[in-house]
């Protein structure tokens, strides 16, 4: 596992300090719109949000029952907890825009909620109703690289401008269909954009599954990027709501764990990227 869960109760007790936490950094200074006037500035300011936050949940077959209950559980008590509206309140502006979409092959994308602003109790247990009222779904194959993809044009349509933008991507398998990952993940980096992930590795891996034994690294080498950017890895099923609220708890802090696992340009990554589409193919030929 690349980062302890405890890191959560770390981050939760240094930010209700309003200080730094070691290996931290503080979020970033207030946004202040200048040489215009007052009250378009007051208008603007008034549409400024901390972060831009992409949640897209892997709902391909993959995933069991079970765990497509709990991921949904998970992301929709920790938009609720103490800790996430705490931290929420010492950010710059206090607020946030969150959409949520579910994905599986690069033309299967389903937007859950639209951009929803977050800016305390009312607002998040609205978003967390929001999440728990859908159906849950399961469909074919696995597109990290679709999902990115369709992730990107969507910071366009919020209304709201964040000092971040995040696309937070959790799923259980590698790319198996679709463009490579690499080259989704690249765009949206050249945008500005921060992909974290939440590579989740609770079952064995199986010759009926897509599920690769280093998914983690995966995750580090192939799919994720940008300043900060990070991955949490859920290896013990009752561990997934903790590790989610951890996740939501850092990205909405604007922090960034101790020893940051980001890519290293020019190494060479420890897994292939092309992995789950060698693996489709071999199997299946297609």
């Amino acid at each position: 596992m690349r980062l302890l869960f405890s890191i959560g109760a770390v981050l939760v007790a240094g930010v209700l300090a309003g200080g730094d936490v070691a290996g931290f950094a503080a979020p970033g200074p207030k946004f202040e719109p200048r040489h215009q006037p007052q009250r378009l500035a007051a208008d603007k300011d008034a549409q400024t949000v901390d972060v831009e936050l992409i949640l897209a949940v892997d709902v391909s077959y993959s995933m069991d029952m079970d765990e497509l209950a709990i991921q949904r559980e998970g992301y929709a008590q920790a938009i609720q907890s103490k800790e996430f509206l705490q931290a929420l309140k010492l950010g710059p502006n206090g607020r946030i825009a969150v959409t949520y979409f579910e994905w599986a092959a690069s033309t299967d994308q389903k937007i859950i909620i639209p951009w929803r602003l977050v800016d305390g109790p009312e607002t998040a247990d609205a978003v967390a109703a929001e999440i728990m009222k859908t159906p849950i779904r399961r469909a074919s194959r696995t597109s990290i690289s679709g999902a990115i993809t369709f992730a990107m044009p969507l910071f366009d349509e919020d209304p709201y401008r964040g000092l971040r933008r995040v696309i937070d991507i959790s799923g259980d398998g590698p790319n198996n269909n679709g463009g490579p990952v690499t080259v989704a993940r690249d765009a949206a980096i050249e945008k500005g954009i921060v992909i974290n992930g939440l590579p989740i590795m609770v079952k064995e891996p199986s010759y009926s599954t897509m599920d690769i034994d280093n998914l983690d690294y995966y995750y580090e080498d192939c799919v994720i990027g940008g300043p900060g950017s990070f991955v949490i890895t859920i290896k013990d099923r009752d561990k997934f709501k903790e590790a989610i609220r951890t996740k939501l708890l850092m990205e909405v802090a604007g922090r960034t764990p101790d020893r940051p696992v980001v890519r290293v340009a020019d190494k060479e990554p420890r897994v292939s990227c092309m992995i789950g589409e060698k693996i489709w193919s071999d199997r299946w030929g297609r």
